[in-house]
C-alpha cells in the first residue's frame, strides 16, 4: 500500500493560520496533491478537538482516523517548549502524535497544566523537553515525539538562536525515545547526513502547511509502502526505515533560513562570507540570523556527499504551482495559473502524479514543450534556486539568464562587503 504522508500541518486555529483550514478543505486539497494519510494538526486545541471528533471516525484497531470522504488522519499536534537550561532561553518545537481520542485528552489534561491550550493551536508550554518526553512515555508509550523543524534558528532543536548542539543535551535520557526527527524547509536529508548523533534517527519530512493551497500543503511529505495502514505500522516503519521508501522535499535553498542574512538591510550571505566577517551584518554592523547551513557546517562530522548505509532516499520537487506561476512571470494564486494546474489535474489525478511519473509527451499535450521540460527538469532535480535567509523564502530560477544575473548579483554582493 503506497502511502504518501504528510504528518505536520496546522488547522485555524493555529496564528497566522488560513481561517478555511478545516477538514472539508484540508482533505479535498490533500487529494488533490495526491496525499492519502495527514496529521490533524492541533489535537491540543480544545475547539478543534471537538471538531475532529465531529468529522473523523477512529479505527480502534489501526488507530487511523477517517473522514467522511475516506480521506485517513492521524492525531497530531505541534507545541512550542519555551524555558530555560544551561543559562539560556530555549524555544524548541515538537511534534506530539496520540493512537486514539482517549490517549489526545489525557495528553492534553496533563499538557494544560504548563500552559493555555485555547490559546493557540501551537499551544506555548512552561516545559523542559526531557520532562515533557518522561510525562508523555509515562502516559502511554504509544505517544511519539518528534522535533519539528530541527534546524530553524529559532524554534528547532538545532536551532542557532534557541537550541541545542546535540540530542542529547536537549532530551538527556530520554533521547532514547527521539527515533526521528524533521529535517524542515530548509535542510534536506544530505545536510542531516553530515551529523553523526543523526545516523540512527530517521529523517521525516512534512509541510507544516499553514494553508490548504497544494504549493502549501504536501509540499513535504514521506512515502512508505505499508502492507497495512495502521498507527503502529506507520512508525515502525519509521523508527527500521523498511517499508520507508523516500521523502519529498522542498529545495532547502528555498527555505526562509538556508543561507545567514539580515532582512532590514538586504544582505544575503554564504556561511563562509559569514565567518570570515565573524558573522556580522556589513552594513549595519549588527549580528546575522546564522543559517541552517552554517549551523550544520558547525555541527557537522563528516564532509559533504557522506551518506549513510541505511539512509532513506529523497527527491527534491517544486510544487506544480509554482512552477507553473514562474513560467508565466506571476503568483501561484492567479486565476491563468490555477486554470492551467487544475487541467493538469483533471487530466492526469493528482499533483505527484504529475511531478513523479506522467510521460514528458503527455504533459507536452496539455502544456507545450517548454513547460513539460520545466516539469521534467524539476523530477531530474535539476532546478536552479536562490537562496533564502532571515525569514525571506528563497526564489526558484528557470531560464539561464536569470540564473546569470543573480550570480552577478552575487559577486556585486560579495565585492561590497569585502569593501566594507
Amino acid at each position: 500500500m503506497r502511502i504518501f504522508a504528510d504528518l505536520h500541518i496546522h488547522s485555524k486555529y493555529s496564528r497566522g493560520t488560513s481561517k478555511n483550514m478545516d477538514i472539508k478543505h484540508i482533505e479535498r486539497y490533500a487529494k488533490i496533491k495526491g496525499l492519502n494519510l495527514l496529521g490533524t494538526g492541533d489535537f491540543t486545541h480544545p475547539e478543534w478537538l471537538k471538531e475532529l471528533k465531529n468529522n473523523l471516525e477512529v479505527d480502534e484497531e489501526t488507530g487511523i482516523l477517517k473522514s467522511k470522504n475516506g480521506m485517513n488522519f492521524i492525531l497530531q499536534t505541534e507545541v512550542s517548549n519555551v524555558y530555560e537550561k544551561g543559562g539560556k532561553k530555549r524555544a524548541i518545537h515538537n511534534l506530539i502524535f496520540a493512537k486514539n481520542f482517549e490517549i489526545a485528552e489525557q495528553i492534553n489534561d496533563v499538557l494544560s497544566k504548563y500552559g493555555n491550550l485555547k490559546a493557540d493551536g501551537r499551544p506555548t508550554l512552561n516545559l523542559d523537553c526531557a520532562e515533557m518526553v518522561e510525562i508523555l512515555k509515562d502516559l502511554d508509550k504509544s505517544i511519539e515525539i518528534i522535533p519539528a523543524h530541527a534546524w530553524t534558528p529559532w524554534f528547532g532543536v538545532f536551532g542557532s538562536k534557541s537550541g541545542f548542539n546535540s540530542l542529547k543535551e536537549c532530551f538527556e535520557d530520554m533521547k532514547k525515545h527521539i527515533f526521528a526527527i524533521e529535517t524542515g524547509l530548509s535542510s534536506d536529508p544530505a545536510m542531516n547526513w553530515r551529523v553523526k548523533e543523526l545516523e540512527n534517527i530517521s529523517l521525516v519530512s512534512n509541510s507544516d502547511s499553514h494553508s490548504f493551497w497544494p504549493w502549501r500543503i504536501g509540499r513535504e511529505c514521506n512515502v512508505f509502502d505499508l502492507k497495512r495502514l495502521s498507527y503502529d505500522d506507520l512508525f515502525k516503519a519509521i523508527k527500521t526505515r523498511q517499508g520507508f521508501l523516500y521523502t519529498i522535499e522542498f529545495h532547502p535553498e528555498e527555505g526562509k533560513y538556508h543561507y545567514d542574512g539580515h532582512r532590514k538591510c538586504g544582505v544575503c550571505m554564504h556561511p563562509k562570507q559569514a565567518k570570515i566577517r565573524n558573522d556580522l551584518c556589513p552594513i549595519c554592523g549588527k549580528k546575522l540570523t546564522v543559517g541552517v547551513l552554517h549551523r550544520v557546517e558547525d555541527l557537522a562530522d563528516y564532509p559533504e556527499g557522506h551518506k549513510p548505509k541505511n539512509a532513506v532516499p529523497f527527491y527534491k520537487l517544486v510544487p506544480l504551482a509554482e512552477l507553473i506561476a514562474k513560467y508565466y512571470n506571476t503568483t501561484p494564486n492567479t486565476k491563468k495559473v490555477l486554470s492551467l494546474y487544475f487541467d493538469l489535474i483533471k487530466r492526469f489525478g493528482n499533483e505527484f502524479n504529475i511531478l513523479l511519473y506522467v510521460d514528458k509527451d503527455e504533459l507536452k499535450k496539455v502544456v507545450g514543450d517548454d513547460l513539460a521540460n520545466i516539469i521534467i527538469k524539476n523530477r531530474e532535480g535539476k532546478i536552479k534556486v536562490i537562496p533564502g535567509y532571515d525569514g525571506v523564502y528563497g526564489k526558484i530560477v528557470i531560464d539561464e539568464k536569470e540564473i546569470q544575473e543573480n550570480e552577478n548579483n552575487i559577486k556585486k554582493q560579495k565585492s561590497l562587503f569585502e569593501f566594507k
